[in-house]
């Protein structure tokens, strides 16, 4: 989770955010190593410094987790499509899609992006370069700082040339970004803005259960207004959806551990009204 959120008061609302998203841990990390690993991913939090620590981009949280398990499983249909995600934190959600995904549902294009602040872009490039070995030929993976709410040109740039009107990604994720609800205007803004115009195009967006319900209702209505219509994912409820379903090792936790940070969080898949 990194975000955009200047306009709060970031010390003290990322502090309430990091006890709150802790709180059903004991306060202890959602996964206390220094390398964080998923199957073959390695992965780091950037250092505790800075905007790093004011966007609280020195933490990995449970939606990440949540996402990647998703993508594991092939829930989320990846094969041949554009993928950018916002706020990306270390990039779990983003690396997963183009390292562990099945070898039949690879993105051709991952974007992952942060704020562009130098401890939190150097830790993501990073993670970057310490995958790209994993990455197939067929799927392009870049990296770039982003602030929400500005020209998304340099993004659009990244797609492929014979991209129709339409321009924009296939699919677009959010990990856990709606607790700052100020940000939620400019980052719809870059939705609109990137979400390709077409009746296929999808939304990802992963929350904790942290983030007040009243919160996130603020972003899918703004969301709405904009003309993205999301629906939550209420497969979680049942039995089997709150077991986790993923097979590969993430740092030593094993299954009971993984199912209680995926029972934190609470998804929707958004698309756009009318095209």
């Amino acid at each position: 989770m990194a975000s955009n959120a200047h306009q709060y008061s970031e010390e003290q609302s990322a502090e309430d955010i990091l006890n709150d998203a802790l709180l059903f841990l004991g306060g202890q990390p959602v996964i206390d190593d220094e390398v964080i690993s998923y199957g073959p991913l390695k992965l780091t939090v950037a250092p505790k410094a800075g905007k790093a620590n004011t966007l609280l981009a020195d933490h990995l949280f449970s939606p990440a987790l949540f996402l990647a398990e998703r993508i594991e499983q092939g829930v989320i249909p990846l094969q041949e499509k554009t993928l950018i995600e916002l706020g990306a934190g270390c990039s779990l959600p983003s690396l997963a899609s183009c390292i562990i995904s099945s070898p039949t549902n690879i993105p051709s294009l991952v974007v992952t992006t942060d704020y562009p602040d130098p401890i939190i872009l150097g830790n993501l490039r990073s993670n970057v370069e310490r995958n790209q070995a994993l990455v197939p030929p067929t799927c392009k993976l870049h990296c770039r700082g982003y602030e929400w709410g500005q020209e998304v040109a340099d993004l659009l740039n990244l797609l492929p040339l014979n991209q129709n009107a339409s321009v924009g990604f296939d699919i677009v994720i959010l990990s856990d970004l709606l607790h700052f609800q100020t940000s939620h205007d400019v980052l719809v803004t870059s939705l609109s803005l990137l979400l390709a115009k077409t009746v296929d195009a999808r939304v990802y967006v992963a929350a904790g259960k942290y983030t007040l319900s009243d919160v996130c209702s603020s972003f899918l209505q703004k969301a709405a207004n904009a003309g993205l219509i999301f629906k939550e994912d209420l497969h979680m409820t049942s039995e089997d959806g709150s077991k986790w379903q993923g097979t590969l090792p993430v740092s030593g936790l094993d299954p009971e551990a993984l199912g209680i940070r995926k029972n934190n969080c609470r998804s929707w898949v958004g698309h756009w009204l009318e095209i």
